[in-house]
């Protein structure tokens, strides 16, 4: 679909989400938990994992600490995520299964921080080009944790950003406000001269939305035509 919003200026700045939007997962995250319990001799369905991780993510607290030391921030990234890890196997009565469920959850956090789990998606790399070559500054802001940056390192993507904005490490989660505005002054520009594309209607689309930047839905599985700025891919924004 065409965004409905004017693009004839072009922007200073775009933002993109990560996961979901530049990167996503080549299986379920219940299939990878299934995988990888294997190895301690548990055996759990992965659909059964998939809907117990949804239900554990949604319900948790938002991936934002309060600390500016990184060995502290990296401690309860760490935390958050054995927490959310260890409610979707006790979801599933499989938690007590576990000889040593400490060592299975080291090996899955270390997982993540490789580039195995993910790939990139198609329209990503020449976007970033393109819109590298015109000179416009690009950024990514995202609800994720500090593995974040090896990540993007793994994927080669992370040459492309001049700034990476995480939830954990500032302090603020989208769809806040604050963690924008964050991201906005690491390029001292301000909301109008910047675009954010993102996967979430509402951590993204109305979390930039409400914060006065350009924003653009990034919906490759369907379309709704009543909302505007809706892109299929990242070719159509031109």
């Amino acid at each position: 679909m065409t965004p409905k919003s004017s693009t004839n200026v072009p922007p200073k700045v775009v933002f993109f989400d990560a996961m979901g939007t530049l990167f996503g997962l080549q299986s379920s995250v219940g299939k990878i938990y299934q995988q990888h319990a294997l190895k301690y001799d548990v055996k759990v369905d992965a659909k059964l994992l998939d809907r117990a991780f949804s239900e554990s993510f949604k319900s948790a607290p938002p991936l934002a600490f309060n600390s500016t030391e990184l060995g502290t921030i990296e401690a309860q990234e760490f935390a958050w995520w054995k927490n959310v890890v260890e409610t979707t196997f006790a979801q599933v009565n499989a938690l007590e299964t576990f000889s040593n469920f400490t060592d299975f959850f080291l090996e899955i956090y270390t997982y993540f921080a490789t580039k195995d789990p993910w790939y990139v998606f198609s329209d990503i790399v020449p976007c970033l080009e393109k819109w590298q070559d015109r000179g416009i500054e690009l950024g990514v802001i995202s609800n994720f944790d500090s593995r974040l940056n090896q990540v993007l390192k793994v994927l080669e993507l992370d040459h492309y950003f001049t700034s990476i904005t995480i939830s954990s490490v500032a302090g603020s989660a989208k769809p806040e406000p604050n963690i924008f505005k964050i991201a906005l002054n690491k390029h001292g520009f301000v909301a109008e001269q910047a675009w954010h594309i993102g996967d979430s209607f509402i951590e993204d689309y109305q979390g930039a939305k409400n914060a006065q930047i350009n924003s653009f839905w990034l919906n490759r599985n369907s379309v709704s035509l009543n909302i505007e700025n809706q892109l299929p891919n990242l070719s159509s924004l031109g």
